[in-house]
């Protein structure tokens, strides 16, 4: 670069961009597993977040309020972020993520399927840590089921414990008698700790 030459606006560090990159991820994997006070953690107190002109929130407090009386375990989701496009300016940065998701709700015979691209602002703390400052998208577009049309789909697994009967949407023991909780020995001694039971409104944002 010539004295005098100004750095490119994208300039930041590829850690900065790396750092960015996890803290989307953790944003989608703390909303899907709904680990609400992980998921705060990845914004700022003073977020924003805006998604229509009728949901829009002026606070994470607000926004999270929202997320814990929409998604509770009844609700199913998934977000998948692609495609970033990270700039980096200082302290401050905007990303573009493309999001697919898909949101179930059996209770409501519902399946929800769509598109859309995330636009974020982004700032580093005191702490050193980056964090979401806001967050929103604009569909590209958007399909809702009924579960009626889908005669052979059935649920088979969900982390909180809820499965599809014939009945309809049942609970089920979270971990039955007889089957290892996480992190419990085994017969043989060992630990496993990753297995666990796999027990089979209005629309959400995320």
């Amino acid at each position: 670069m010539r004295p005098g030459e100004q750095p490119p606006r994208n300039a930041g560090a590829p850690d900065d961009v790396l750092e960015i990159h996890r803290l989307k991820f953790r944003y989608v994997r703390t909303l899907d597993t709904k680990l609400w006070d992980e998921f705060a953690e990845t914004m700022i107190p003073e977020a924003t977040a805006t998604y229509s002109e009728y949901l829009q929130f002026e606070s994470r407090e607000a926004f999270l309020t929202f997320l814990r009386n929409t998604l509770g375990p009844h609700v199913i989701t998934e977000h998948r972020c692609d495609h970033p496009e990270i700039d980096v300016n200082g302290d401050r940065a905007t990303g573009i993520w493309y999001l697919s998701d898909t949101t179930l709700i059996p209770e409501n015979n519902m399946l929800l399927r769509g598109s859309a691209f995330y636009n974020d602002e982004y700032v580093r703390c005191d702490d050193g840590r980056w964090r979401i400052a806001h967050t929103g998208y604009e569909r590209t577009y958007e399909v809702v089921l009924s579960l009626s049309d889908l005669p052979s789909l059935r649920l088979t697994a969900n982390r909180w414990g809820l499965i599809q009967q014939s009945t309809g949407v049942e609970e089920v023991e979270r971990n039955p008698s007889g089957y290892p909780r996480a992190g419990e020995r085994r017969d043989n001694g060992e630990f496993d700790a990753d297995r666990e039971y796999p027990g089979p409104e209005e629309r959400a944002a995320g």
